[in-house]
């Protein structure tokens, strides 16, 4: 049975912003629903927190750094992006009779659209919400910046739900076609800033949030970009006072999402698909959103903006309820899953850095999941953006996480007594030997991958010789 497919991505939601995680008082039922009929993905990683480059390892299933997408375009410094010459799982899906649509957020390459990488038709709501809020509301003024504030438009003619209209609209004219049909869905939010409706914005009160573990954080023996970000911000001043409201709002447009979500969810099943749809929710990266006493999800390795949520359905393939805590990467991962979901063998022209999740969706264990090998490390990449450059690789094994930060103080945590990644033990004495094996084990995984920060000799050095401060 071939898949239709359905892909909805969300913009900066953190991994335990969602109700199923039972993590945050955020009230998610759509996407837990999903996880309810399916299968979550407890400990799944972004492979690089940042949009644009995230985005394009996703269309083609390799790291950003093998084909130049370090950092957002249009910000400071030029930067090379995925070209439309290079693979697209989605092109390899149009070229064995799928129609495929695109929805919402790209940001894959300035000027080059969604078509040109294996897409039929490509919707952009963000520009039809633009100019229906011009023609519509012209007296409407946005003050809050990035901290946000309540949105005082209905909530139909909000970009969530612009958003998912569209898509509606969209997913009607697919499945007209009568042949399979992938549909690629890009919500906004709730990347900042936060403007929630007020219907959802009153679910929260700001005053009965709780402040993040990591609020408690001081800097102290942690890499200067850290601190020097709350001095960018103009937020070095603000406690959790100033904190709570803005991370309410961060609750209830994740609300408003799942709303927005809950309506395509709802048509997919009006229109009889649900049965052969495989839907798949995730998140680009995460959001400190307060976490560290930080802003947004730059020149950090912490949790906050690693980890995302995931979750996939498909009836009666998937188990429904089933959860694994295999660690996985969402957007390396999912082109080898979709291609085998389909039926169709990977690129002979292109060695993903991801694996197919198949093997793990009756099961969750990789015990009973012939083919799947299990990771013992989770490596995340950041090349540095925005206020400046600062490079950065990560390897996270489910007891520690070690951050190469190339140009200041590496960073060490253990994450089994310290979740909230405050304490620093990079120079711990007694570490030097579990330090050299992480250490080691990054320098293997990033030569394997093709990371050419690795063939730089004074790179190896520090790796593999230990010639780090």
């Amino acid at each position: 049975m071939t898949p239709n497919i359905l892909l909805i991505m969300a913009d900066q939601l953190r991994y335990d912003c969602v109700g199923f995680a039972g993590m945050s008082p955020v009230a998610t039922p759509n996407i837990d629903r999903l996880a309810a009929e399916g299968m979550s993905f407890a400990t799944a990683f972004s492979p690089i927190p940042v949009c644009g480059p995230a985005r394009q390892s996703l269309v083609c299933g390799r790291r950003a750094e093998t084909f130049g997408g370090l950092w957002n375009a249009g910000i400071a410094w030029k930067v090379s992006t995925l070209a439309p010459s290079a693979y697209s799982w989605a092109r390899t899906l149009q070229e064995h009779g799928y129609r495929s649509g695109y929805v919402g957020k790209w940001d894959v390459h300035p000027t080059l659209d969604p078509t040109h990488y294996g897409y039929d038709e490509f919707v952009d709501s963000r520009k039809l919400y633009a100019e229906a809020l011009r023609a519509q509301y012209p007296d409407v003024e946005y003050t809050g910046g990035y901290l946000g504030e309540v949105d005082p438009l209905p909530l139909e003619d909000t970009l969530s739900h612009r958003t998912s209209s569209e898509a509606g609209k969209l997913l009607q004219r697919l499945a007209a076609s009568g042949g399979p049909w992938q549909l690629r869905v890009n919500f906004d939010e709730p990347h900042l800033p936060c403007r929630p409706t007020a219907e959802f914005a009153k679910l929260y009160d700001a005053r009965q949030i709780a402040p993040w573990g990591s609020f408690a954080e001081t800097f102290a023996g942690k890499p200067y970009i850290q601190a020097q970000q709350l001095h960018s911000w103009g937020i070095e001043d603000y406690g959790w006072e100033e904190w709570a409201p803005i991370v309410a709002r961060y609750f209830a447009v994740i609300s408003q999402l799942d709303d927005a979500i809950g309506r395509l969810l709802k048509q997919l099943d009006d229109l009889g698909l649900r049965e052969n749809t495989l839907v798949v929710f995730t998140s680009d990266h995460g959001d400190l959103c307060g976490g560290h006493r930080m802003m947004d999800k730059h020149y950090v390795m912490y949790e906050d903006v690693i980890r995302v949520p995931m979750v996939m359905r498909w009836p009666g393939v998937i188990r429904a309820g089933s959860q694994t805590e295999e660690l996985v990467y969402n957007l390396l991962d999912l082109p080898p899953t979709l291609l085998q979901a389909c039926g169709l063998a990977n690129p002979e022209d292109c060695r993903f850095h991801g694996q197919s999740l198949v093997p793990l969706w009756k099961t969750g264990s990789k015990e009973q999941a012939g083919g799947y090998i299990s990771r013992e490390e989770i490596v995340c990449t950041y090349n540095g953006q925005q206020f400046g450059l600062f490079t950065q690789r990560m390897i996270r094994t489910r007891e520690w996480k070690y951050v190469w930060n190339l140009t200041d103080v590496d960073e060490l945590y253990d994450l089994r007594n310290d979740p909230h990644e405050l304490n620093n033990q990079i120079g711990v004495q007694g570490h030097r030997e579990l330090i050299a094996g992480l250490r080691r084990r990054l320098y293997e995984i990033l030569k394997q991958d093709e990371d050419p920060i690795v063939a730089n000799q004074w790179m190896q050095r520090q790796l593999l010789e230990g010639r780090k401060l």
